[in-house]
């Protein structure tokens, strides 16, 4: 297995249209750092910012990288400031965690014996990137036909979901949050 640690310096930024009330901020990695990961969908981190210990679930940026997500308390513990460079250290964990389910999917899988079977004998990162599709979404109709969709698709006993690039690069269904100025 490739080494996957990275070090680098990088500008915390406020999100311009934050989608919920909560504060937080976000970073996008280097290119090179981005890289040294195993794979350019969601993948989890843990590492150091400014010293702080902390592990979390990357998003992909849509051009072959990935932004975190760095909440209020973070920012906070580790000393960073919105528009400052910012040292981190990053690896990615030797195991996915389970993701957590939606509710929305997890009452769908309920339905069905057949699909429960089929999503409890995937791998950790096929779950994900079912999640990941249902819930990148834009639109509640869009996210209950993802939702229909899956169930057919587990249900006849596909493994992963097809169609899905998680890395947003061929779709450029997925990107970092816009800065605030």
């Amino acid at each position: 297995m490739k080494p996957t640690r990275s070090r680098f310096t990088a500008t915390v930024h406020r999100p311009r249209k934050p989608q919920d009330t909560e504060r937080w901020a976000f970073v996008v990695l280097p290119q090179e750092a981005s890289a040294t990961l195993p794979r350019r969908g969601r993948t989890t981190v843990k590492g150091t910012i400014n010293g702080r210990e902390f592990q979390a679930l990357l998003e992909p940026d849509g051009k072959k990288s990935h932004w975190l997500r760095l909440d209020a308390g973070l920012l906070e513990s580790a000393g960073a400031v919105v528009g400052e460079p910012t040292q981190f250290e990053i690896e990615a964990v030797d195991a996915e965690p389970e993701p957590d389910v939606p509710a929305d999917l997890a009452e769908a899988l309920a339905t069905s014996a057949e699909a429960r079977t089929t999503w409890e004998a995937t791998t950790t990162i096929a779950r994900i990137d079912w999640i990941h599709w249902i819930t990148s979404a834009k639109q509640a109709k869009t996210r209950a036909k993802r939702i229909g969709d899956a169930m057919d698709m587990l249900t006849s006993g596909k493994k992963r979901v097809c169609c899905f690039d998680p890395s947003g690069y061929y779709s450029k269904a997925f990107s970092a949050p816009e800065a605030a100025d």
